[in-house]
């Protein structure tokens, strides 16, 4: 209705139309100024070829953010654009500067940013990237600056390096204890996927470093004081990685949440695809969606990977086995420990990110895992395979003295027989010692 007013009419007709909600006159006033700027509204195509939206970028390489200088864009999400940007002073380094796009800075959009951004600022550990300052645009846009991360998402680069499964486990693990590290300050993920976990590699080896708490949930502390709302029939994560709490909005949300998003990327490093198809998912229905992520079972991993097909060849190679091998190598311990982060009930999965991560690391040393069903004979079994030497040892000493027990037994059987044998000689030759004394005696009478 006010774009449809002369210049002159409008001022008066928001202040009737607004009253004193000053969001909504903002809003409607930025929404006229758009128009004004660009009067073929959509007379452009809305998403760029392959289905990608378009955003026109208010920024661009050379531009500047003082004291930082944009060189180029390197992600956009759905709220925030991330640039790689030089900072000039007070020191000279290469940051990563994410702005929220333009359009989107909503009440919550704004509150969800400011989140994200407090939720950086209060992690201090290796593999969590560093916060190093906030502030605003002229435009009063919020950003902030962080850490550059080189490197690239955790399952594209073990594959580029074809890292094996006890390799993928260790760097995994370095995911499992960031992720409780920021649990430990009252935070939850919630969108944990490769995207979000980087890796390069350094002197010490890889390592994995988590990126991007845009939609993260503070558990124990208001992050802002701007409410942060999951809006009906809204998705707040990806569906592929996303609980069966998550997908329908549960407020029960806890850190077990992440514990999910977790096995789920575990199942990726392991099999190469996630427990369910992401684009089967994404053209679901709505509803359609929420069924499957609370109700459908997934495959084993052990499983996952023999449906694989002609895919499962490239997959081994990645892993640096053999394709006939790679179900074996999964089955039992790995599927145990994936599919209890999978379960459907919270209890039911591991109550922390650490206790997963004590099982993969009891895996790599061959010890039994809290997550396989109480055996006696998996538990003889996991001891065999973790002291092959010492059970061979063990085995030899065994036999030998049970080969000297039969030796010395049968010696003493021996033994035994022949002193028989010598009394019963003994005995025969008294007997007929005395018949010939008898003898004797009778024809010395006789005669």
């Amino acid at each position: 209705e006010a774009a449809e007013l002369p210049d002159d009419r409008v001022a008066a007709y928001l202040d009737e139309a607004c009253g004193t909600d000053v969001a909504l006159r903002r809003e409607v006033e930025s929404l006229l100024n758009a128009a004004a700027r660009r009067p073929a509204f959509l007379a452009a195509p809305t998403a760029m070829p392959g289905g990608s939206p378009y955003f026109a970028p208010a920024e661009a390489p050379g531009s500047s953010i003082v004291p930082y200088r944009i060189v180029e864009q390197i992600g956009r999400g759905g709220f925030g654009t991330v640039y790689r940007a030089e900072q000039e002073r007070p020191v000279r380094r290469e940051v990563a500067l994410k702005v929220i796009n333009p359009g989107m800075d909503t009440r919550a959009v704004i509150a969800r940013f400011q989140a994200e951004r407090q939720a950086m600022a209060m992690m201090d550990h290796p593999n969590i990237a560093h916060v190093f300052e906030a502030g605003e645009t002229e435009a009063g846009r919020p950003y902030f600056v962080m850490e550059l991360v080189p490197g690239a998402p955790i399952t594209e680069y073990c594959d580029r390096a074809n890292l094996g499964i006890p390799q993928r486990l260790a760097l995994f693990v370095q995911v499992c204890h960031a992720v409780q590290h920021a649990h430990s300050k009252g935070m939850i993920h919630r969108d944990i996927k490769p995207g979000n976990v980087l890796v390069a590699a350094d002197e010490g080896g890889p390592h994995a470093k988590i990126i991007d708490f845009g939609i993260a949930k503070a558990t124990e502390r208001a992050l802002t004081e701007k409410t942060v709302l999951t809006e009906h029939r809204h998705f707040i994560g990806t569906p592929e990685y996303m609980s069966p709490e998550q997908a329908v909005s549960s407020p029960d949300i806890d850190t077990r949440t992440d514990v999910y998003g977790l096995g789920v990327l575990l199942y990726e490093l392991l099999t190469g695809a996630t427990p369910f198809d992401g684009q089967a998912l994404r053209s679901a229905a709505y509803g359609e969606i929420q069924r499957i992520i609370r109700e459908v079972e997934p495959p084993k991993p052990s499983t996952k990977v023999s449906t694989l097909g002609n895919s499962i060849s490239a997959v081994a190679l990645h892993r640096r086995t053999e394709p006939e091998r790679l179900s074996p190598l999964l089955r039992r311990d790995l599927d145990w420990i994936v599919m209890r982060c999978l379960e459907k009930d919270p209890a039911r999965r591991y109550p922390t990110s650490d206790a997963l991560a004590a099982d993969l690391e009891a895996y790599l040393r061959g010890d039994p895992v809290s997550a396989a069903p109480p055996s006696a004979a998996y538990r003889v079994r996991k001891f065999v395979g973790r002291n092959k030497g010492l059970v061979a040892a063990v085995a030899s000493t065994a036999a030998a003295l049970v080969l000297g027990i039969i030796g010395t037994t049968s010696g003493m059987v021996a033994a035994g027989v022949a002193r028989a044998e010598a009394q019963a000689n003994a005995a025969r030759a008294a007997r007929e010692a005395d018949q010939a004394q008898a003898v004797k005696e009778f024809m010395h009478e006789v005669l």
